[in-house]
């Protein structure tokens, strides 16, 4: 039930009351003014009720049922045949005592009577009564039970209420649509109940920020701005700004958000610290329709979420073309796992001594009905939707087929590299399918190298440890590619069950012309061999960064300096090639060559091959 401080706040519900004559509506409003209510709509002309209550949204509405021009009946039919008032309560008040006009009204929708002329103590019971039991409704049907604002729903009602009054009044709203970064994690962490308290005090925090008069003093052009918080459920909440004087002042308001949030909240013995992300978009600005305006906030949200989080941004055609294009992406990749338009390119390793191809790693690509589709277009789109794991098993099955394949055509021990990623090590069944894999293909499984970023080991090193160690056991290996990118510590490296690492090649494009690049990629390669780990150079483009990778000692590498990545006939056909002697002494030729001439010193730009 309703507490003693929830019935104190009725006395702030707006109360409209309607009758023609000026001296009734002055003694209900006297009456109930004298129970401490604050908040009063009063109308005189009945043709004037349905405008004001599109405008002003009661709580309660007292009306007269024997008026000119337009009755309380015809009134009451009216409201009742719109879904924006179907539940506002209604109170008669009619001299009439025959039991058919009461009759009547109930069929209408009316909601109690009182009898002219009036008891003072009477209405207030009505009137107290009427509204607890329209709060206590409206708490269940309208309020998140955790932070106690107004949800979803209600939240949409009052967006359109918002704007059906700002189009009247040329005023401007806006929509802030927020999400707290990373909440589902720490509340796995910490628990349900201290995640609960930890979204009460966020939504405290909100709440003092948009109503704090120094802030709304940034947007409010009249004294009369509107503002209120909403909790859409989980970890989101929406802030509706009404009559502000222009979009871009709400930043101010968006900025002191971000800066509550930030700051630690303690619950227990625990100290927790959230960011959030902030989609802003506004009317008329942005649309004049409420369901665009919330998507393009959200939108503009999801964007800064894309970005790192903790950053609020506007709504913009920019962003909502970039998220029409991701929403068909998504819908595309869903169709192109069913289709089988997956292919597998592969990018020949070779030996930097002999230039025998010893092996390739095997690259996605997407060959879409539209043309193919770049890498860097879709794998984080599929990472981010889930996709990945699919579509990364088909790959890791694939690499797997034509492996077998190369062994029967008895091609040589040659070594597949595939491409896992961190979902893949968040799945509890990966061990096991990539065992069934491996053992339906048939294949060696020492010729066959699983590859994960550096970034991948972050967090939870440990764990991760084990799992690869698992992975170990089924007789493969494994490489951390993009090696030096990260900021996994040294001395897990050691422990690290790997077999390879690969530079990465933002420091080998800058052997040539950094001294640092030059002295990080020749400790990685000092390192590798102290740990007996093989070391294979990426994106090798020119003569003069395969010769220093030769000369410091690095075993393989892949490049378009050799070959992009092909499909497997043309691999083939490279792979016969260098196998040839007089390709491999023209390879190690031309980098003595090179070797000798440079001394050390690497120009900016040699021709490649």
């Amino acid at each position: 039930m309703l507490q003693t401080g929830d019935l104190e706040k009725l006395k702030h519900s707006s109360i409209m009351i309607v009758d023609d004559e000026p001296i009734n509506v002055d003694v209900v409003q006297a009456f109930l003014e004298e129970d401490g209510y604050t908040e009063f709509v009063t109308v005189e002309d009945s043709r004037e009720v349905l405008e004001a209550l599109e405008k002003k949204a009661p709580d309660l509405l007292l009306l007269d049922l024997m008026m000119p021009h337009i009755s309380g009946f015809e009134i009451l039919q009216l409201i009742r045949s719109q879904n924006k008032f179907k539940f506002l309560p209604v109170i008669i008040l009619t001299a009439a005592t025959d039991t058919a006009n009461k009759l009547r009204a109930l069929e209408l929708g009316a909601t109690d009577f009182l009898a002219k002329p009036l008891d003072q103590s009477e209405l207030s019971l009505r009137v107290r009564n009427t509204l607890a039991a329209k709060a206590y409704q409206d708490q269940l049907a309208y309020y998140d039970p955790i932070t106690r604002l107004p949800n979803r729903q209600l939240f949409q009602e009052e967006l359109s209420w918002a704007l059906e009054n700002n189009r009247r009044d040329h005023d401007q709203v806006a929509l802030l649509n927020i999400e707290i970064d990373s909440f589902a994690s720490v509340k796995d962490t910490v628990g349900v109940d201290a995640g609960d308290q930890a979204l009460q005090v966020i939504a405290q925090r909100i709440e003092k920020v948009v109503r704090n008069s120094d802030i709304a003093g940034v947007v409010r052009i009249d004294g009369n701005v509107k503002s209120r918080v909403f909790h859409f459920g989980s970890y989101v909440f929406a802030v509706l700004l009404s009559r502000i004087a222009d979009a871009e002042s709400v930043a101010p308001v968006a900025d002191r958000i971000l800066e509550e949030i930030k700051l630690p909240i303690k619950i227990g013995i625990r100290e927790l610290g959230f960011t959030a992300s902030i989609g802003i978009a506004s009317y008329p600005n942005d649309s004049h329709e409420a369901t665009d305006l919330m998507r393009l906030a959200s939108r503009a949200m999801d964007y800064v979420k894309q970005r790192g989080g903790n950053q609020l941004q506007f709504s913009s055609s920019a962003i909502s073309s970039m998220y029409e294009k991701h929403i068909k992406l998504e819908t595309d990749l869903r169709r192109a796992l069913k289709n089988q338009e997956f292919l597998l390119y592969y990018q020949p390793q070779l030996d930097l001594i002999s230039g025998v191809v010893t092996g390739a790693e095997a690259l996605l690509r997407w060959d879409s009905p539209e043309g193919f589709i770049p890498p860097n277009d879709f794998i984080p789109l599929a990472e981010k939707t889930g996709l990945i794991l699919p579509i990364g098993e088909w790959a890791l099955t694939e690499a797997c087929r034509q492996l077998k394949e190369w062994q029967q055509l008895e091609k040589g021990p040659l070594q597949l590299s595939c491409n896992i990623f961190v979902k893949h090590l968040s799945d509890d069944q990966f061990i096991h399918k990539v065992k069934n894999i491996i053992v339906a293909s048939g294949i060696d499984p020492q010729f066959l190298t699983l590859e994960l970023t550096e970034s991948v080991l972050i967090e939870d090193v440990e764990e991760k440890i084990e799992l690869l160690a698992q992975l170990k056991e089924l007789g493969i290996k494994l490489s951390i590619d993009d090696f030096g990118t990260g900021y996994s510590s040294f001395s897990y490296l050691r422990k690290l069950p790997i077999d390879e690492l690969k530079i990465d090649r933002s420091f080998v494009k800058e052997i040539t012309t950094h001294s640092a690049s030059r002295a990080i990629v020749s400790t990685i390669v000092y390192l590798a061999r102290n740990l007996n780990l093989l070391t294979v150079a990426e994106g090798i483009e020119q003569l003069e960064e395969l010769t220093f990778m030769r000369k410091h000692g690095c075993k393989l590498f892949q490049g378009f300096y050799y070959s992009p990545a092909v499909p497997n006939a043309q691999f083939l056909s490279l792979l016969e090639d260098s196998q040839v002697p007089r390709a491999a002494a023209v390879f190690t030729t031309a980098a003595a060559r090179c070797d000798r001439s440079s001394e050390g010193n690497y120009p900016r730009s040699v021709a490649a091959r």
